[in-house]
């Protein structure tokens, strides 16, 4: 098994590098575990006072949760991963039956932020991109996906994004084995990292097969 942490900023094109290794891989041999599905429950909270909850800071995040679901899959058990809902921050009743695969891909902006987390991954993948190329991906998509104006995503940007990105999303530059600058259109890198990938499944089956 390889547990493949792919993370960088907002709008910096993990979802297409994610895309890319998932299509060249056979369909059977591949999870992603989305890091947003672990966002921490929130029913606790006044509704008016969850609309200041910040999604781009590590404390929204479960990571015990996270972290013993990656353990179970690498113990080749299954599990329950959750899922949440953005219009009302809590975590649904409803969840996600994942089995074990030979590649795990845990994609997030944070992926690689929490040390016990990081211990567990086998290939840390930073995604990278400049910050105009990020707003503008962040603006194509909030406008028409999540129905925000212009103005309203230039604010959350100056006031949330940027400053959480220089202070916990670029440091974690620092732990990636493979930073990807120009995302999912960097086909160099990302043709260099699925040969590292098939070569580790090789040597991984043999060590098996042994």
């Amino acid at each position: 098994m390889l547990i493949i942490g792919i993370a960088g900023g907002t709008g910096s094109g993990k979802t297409t590098v994610v895309r890319k290794i998932i299509e060249r891989l056979p369909k059977d041999e591949v999870v992603v575990i989305p890091q947003d599905s672990y966002y921490k429950d929130s029913s606790d909270v006044p509704m008016e006072e969850r609309k200041f909850i910040n999604f781009d800071h590590p404390d929204a995040f479960d990571w015990p949760l996270l972290e013993q679901h990656i353990a179970l899959l690498k113990e080749n058990k299954p599990i329950e991963q959750p899922t949440y809902s953005y219009i009302t921050c809590t975590r649904q009743p409803e969840t996600i039956h994942i089995e074990p695969k030979e590649v795990i891909i845990i994609e997030g902006i944070m992926a690689l932020c929490d040390e016990r987390l990081r211990e567990q991954i086998d290939v840390k993948i930073f995604v990278d991109a400049d910050a105009d190329d990020r707003l503008i991906r962040v603006m194509q998509r909030d406008v028409v996906e999540r129905g925000r104006t212009v103005e309203m995503v230039i604010e959350r940007y100056q006031r949330v994004l940027k400053p959480m990105h220089q202070q916990f999303i670029e440091p974690c530059k620092r732990y990636a084995d493979v930073i990807i600058p120009q995302g999912g259109h960097n086909s160099v890198a990302i043709n260099l990292l699925m040969k590292f990938i098939k070569q580790q499944l090789r040597e991984s089956r043999k060590q098996q097969e042994n």
